[in-house]
């Protein structure tokens, strides 16, 4: 990692040297060939599942209300537990700014990198980026815990009711081992010094060398992945709790938007399977090579519901609904909100770096 002071000064004595741009281009290239090739893989899917929209008005519309209302309720999850990591954010600035971020990254070939700078950027009006970008690591890490719980959870169902299909059974399996293996090493590295010193050495050795391979100006110490450790696990404090409960509703809401819409297609499969297969296919929204997870989530959901029991075109037509408000929707949604928070600070790339 790059001090703040030492990339200014770097910036400001133009002592580092500038890459010829064919080398700047070429990762950026490659990443675009790569999201290209998959999409093109996925068009069959992709065509099919649009071809299904037509019997979107099958749907009697007070399901889409409920659904709406739904995912109305996982994104207001979503900025209180911004909230919780940053008290200082308001609602208003939290709301537009995971909007926004969010729409990018549904729109940009791995734009997790570009929605997080922006997000960044927005919430730096209220709070120094630096302070963000820990106490959203902080959040950040407590909702992939939760979402990583999912197959656990499920499993644990399934074994107080029916057993789950071999078809999802892998998938139950490994998010479980997934979510044990997680916990276990973020416990390791949160109450052992010494072992968190072990593996900054190693990280701190590998940028060393990436930064003499590409000749940038990147630091990193084992003493420096200690700090922020600290300053992550008391990012949240007392408010972890707040944090906890955001968490879990964020992600329990999403899910019963994916219910809501097997059940508005006259689908009624066990819940517990259909748990299985939407943490499953959050996962796959975290792909980076197409925008959040296109081609893949439509293919992995559909092909997990079948395995849940729902029919194939049940299956096709319920995933349509679910993507419409979990992919499409909040698209638009974040193109509004960018526009309400330009409206009110101004560009985020013309913001300060710190507020």
């Amino acid at each position: 990692m790059t001090s703040e002071a030492d990339s200014t000064a770097a910036d400001s004595t133009g002592d580092q040297p500038q890459r010829p741009l064919w080398r700047r281009m070429l990762p950026r290239l490659l990443f675009l060939a790569a999201a290209g090739v998959v999409l093109y893989y996925f068009y069959p899917t992709v065509v099919e599942f649009l071809s299904q929209t037509k019997h979107l008005a099958s749907v009697d519309w007070w399901w889409y209300i409920v659904m709406g209302v739904l995912m109305a309720g996982s994104f207001v999850a979503a900025w209180e537990l911004t909230r919780a990591a940053l008290p200082r954010v308001s609602l208003f600035l939290s709301g537009t700014a995971q909007l926004a971020s969010n729409a990018i990254s549904k729109v940009v070939p791995g734009g997790a990198v570009t929605a997080g700078a922006t997000y960044f950027q927005m919430l730096s009006v209220a709070v120094p980026r630096t302070t963000a970008a820990t106490a959203l690591a902080a959040s950040g890490f407590i909702s992939n815990m939760v979402l990583f719980s999912l197959p656990a959870v499920a499993l644990l169902i399934a074994a107080l009711s029916a057993p789950i299909p071999e078809g999802l059974l892998p998938v139950a399996v490994a998010g479980s081992v997934l979510f044990a293996l997680m916990f276990v090493v973020v416990f390791v590295l949160v109450k052992f010094d010494s072992v968190l010193l072990f593996v900054g050495r190693i990280v701190a050795r590998v940028i060393g060398w990436l930064a003499d391979k590409l000749n940038k100006e990147w630091t990193s110490t084992a003493q420096g992945w200690l700090d922020r450790r600290d300053e992550v696990v008391e990012a949240l404090g007392d408010r972890w709790v707040k944090a906890l409960v955001a968490a879990v509703l964020n992600w329990l809401l999403d899910y019963a938007v994916l219910v809501a819409a097997l059940f508005a297609i006259g689908a009624s499969p066990r819940p517990s399977l259909v748990l299985v297969a939407f943490a499953g296919a959050s996962v796959l929204t975290m792909i980076p090579i197409t925008p959040g997870g296109l081609g893949f989530v439509e293919f992995g959901l559909s092909a997990m519901l079948v395995a849940a029991g729902v029919p194939a075109n049940d299956a096709t037509l319920a995933t349509l609904v679910f993507r419409l408000f979990q992919f499409w929707l909040p698209i638009p949604a974040g193109a509004v909100a960018y526009v309400l928070f330009k409206r009110r600070y101004g560009r985020p790339t013309d913001l300060p770096a710190e507020a």
